[in-house]
């Protein structure tokens, strides 16, 4: 699969060096909305996460988000959670162009998640694992009217987008 960097914005919201933050960098490239926006919203969202013997720590943008919260900030836009694993099942889709649908998906790995427009891998590292990397499932645009939502909004954010620099990666 095709690799290519993109830190969602990161960089341009004027933070500096590497974090765990693959939940809000990863939403940031699939919807177009400043990193920023996302950042906010997930730490928003986690200054209302009870604690308790599973959860020892609240969520944060920097360090790492439950999946139960950003399952939730991403349903409120529109977004569809589709499974490709179940208990016992073992691996049926691996992190492969010709295993996953076309378009822009929220792909869950093993404690990561990352973008995929299209078949090539938008994010900060090759997660692949040269295409043996197991998809827990993806989030995907549940309506058609969420797709022209977005269409509209990056047709809005043409002259922000964050700079994006290729590298040759064999791929599918």
């Amino acid at each position: 699969m095709k690799f290519v960097f993109n830190d969602g914005g990161r960089t341009q919201a004027g933070y500096k060096g590497r974090t765990g933050d693959c939940v809000a960098r990863s939403i940031a490239i699939v919807t177009g909305k400043p990193y920023r926006e996302i950042y906010d919203a997930l730490n928003l969202l986690a200054k209302t996460e009870p604690t308790g013997k599973r959860s020892k720590r609240k969520s944060s943008s920097r360090s790492g988000v439950y999946r139960r919260f950003y399952e939730r900030y991403l349903k409120s836009l529109g977004w569809k959670w589709t499974s490709t694993m179940s208990i016992g099942s073992g691996c049926k889709v691996h992190l492969r162009a010709s295993e996953l649908p076309a378009g822009r998906l929220l792909v869950r790995v093993s404690r990561h998640l990352t973008a995929i427009i299209d078949g090539v891998i938008h994010d900060t590292c090759d997660c692949s694992r040269g295409g043996n990397r197991c998809v827990y499932g993806y989030f995907s645009f549940a309506t058609t009217a969420a797709k022209r939502s977005f269409q509209h909004l990056a047709a809005e954010r043409t002259d922000t987008r964050p700079v994006y620099r290729a590298a040759a990666v064999a791929g599918d």
